[in-house]
């Protein structure tokens, strides 16, 4: 049996054909298949092999699909190499004394069904099998960690406060609208369909909701929905939407910047014209990743696991099967395709 745990086996993998400008193709993006051993190389110190179990679709990804010349808070991927992103795993083979064949993990990993990891220290060990493992792409991984810390760590939010989220059905949206209303908050959300629209408030239990696409002036839009002014903005979008909501932010207002998506597959971003609202308003505008906040995460799950078991949080996922449907599950973020928390089952048999 020793023998055989050391043949090679097939290895699918996911690469970047090359680096891309404007909005990603699905042909930007191939499935090739290599091969790899069961059994880590000898010498081969604190290393862990995975078998990777699902693996997480993220908008951050799309700064990594270009090649960029001044520096990012993660590298850009390397055309012809697999990619590499957030995922859930399965320990196959350990040189790392934290990590034992049989363990469950999520955290960073390759976009590929197996994956020799030599910084293990970018894994959690998954202690709660009781809950779907696949949560751990989303509520109970990176996502989950980005809304709680950005919402109650960022903002602060204080019971009655009027709270906006823009892309707010996504992984991380659905999370901050019900993390507000936890505390008390009268929140809206935006989103781009009526699909999603409808959820908002339907599901995630969202005070109000709105098409940004259908909105001829979002300014008017935001005042629609908060005459009073916005005291939280959980920001996802950028562009004209932060334009409209800084003329709309009330006096001492938080905004936590978690990303702009309206913004990535653009060749020169758009510009913020209303910024010196910053100034006469006092707002607190801070960007932050969840990482910075990852000593947080055993908090964080004393906080959402009792939600999660009794069903006082709902969440939704869109399910890809199979990873040959990766490519099109990832392109599809950009154009609004997903509906919910965007993953794929590496394994879709």
């Amino acid at each position: 049996m020793a023998g055989a745990d050391q043949e090679a086996v097939r290895n699918k993998q996911v690469t970047l054909k090359h680096y891309v400008s404007g909005f990603p193709k699905e042909s930007d993006i191939s499935v090739v298949t290599s091969s790899i051993s069961l059994k880590i190389p000898q010498g081969s110190k604190d290393t862990v092999l995975l078998k990777n179990i699902y693996l997480s679709c993220d908008p951050y990804m799309r700064g990594r699909m270009s090649k960029s010349d001044s520096p990012s808070f993660v590298a850009p991927f390397q055309p012809g190499s697999p990619l590499n992103g957030y995922g859930v795993a399965k320990v196959v083979d350990s040189t790392h004394p934290n990590y034992e064949k049989g363990d469950l993990v999520w955290g960073f990993t390759g976009w590929e069904e197996y994956s020799l990891v030599t910084c293990p220290e970018l894994l959690i060990k998954i202690q709660h099998t009781d809950v779907p493992l696949s949560y751990y792409t989303g509520i109970l991984g990176m996502p989950g960690m980005t809304a709680y810390a950005g919402l109650y760590e960022v903002c602060s939010p204080k019971k009655g406060e009027y709270v906006y989220v823009s892309a707010a059905s996504g992984a991380v949206g659905q999370l901050v609208g019900q993390f507000a209303k936890l505390v008390g908050c009268y929140v809206v959300g935006s989103a781009g369909s009526k699909e999603k629209v409808d959820l908002l408030t339907s599901k995630f239990g969202f005070d109000g909701a709105f098409n940004y696409k259908e909105e001829p002036d979002l300014d008017s839009a935001l005042k629609r929905y908060f005459p009073e002014g916005i005291d939280i903005y959980f920001e996802n979008v950028g562009g004209k939407m932060l334009d409209a909501v800084l003329l709309n932010m009330r006096l001492h207002g938080r905004i936590a910047v978690c990303g702009m998506i309206s913004q990535y597959n653009l060749e020169k971003p758009e510009g913020v014209h209303n910024l010196m609202q910053v100034v006469g308003k006092r707002i607190r505008m801070e960007g932050f990743l969840a990482g910075d906040y990852y000593h947080l995460y055993s908090k964080y799950l004393d906080m959402i696991l009792p939600f999660i078991k009794e069903r006082k949080m709902k969440y939704i996922e869109d399910v890809a099967e199979g990873i040959e449907s990766a490519p099109a599950a990832l392109v599809g973020l950009f154009s609004g395709k997903n509906v919910g928390k965007q993953l794929v089952v590496v394994d879709g048999k």
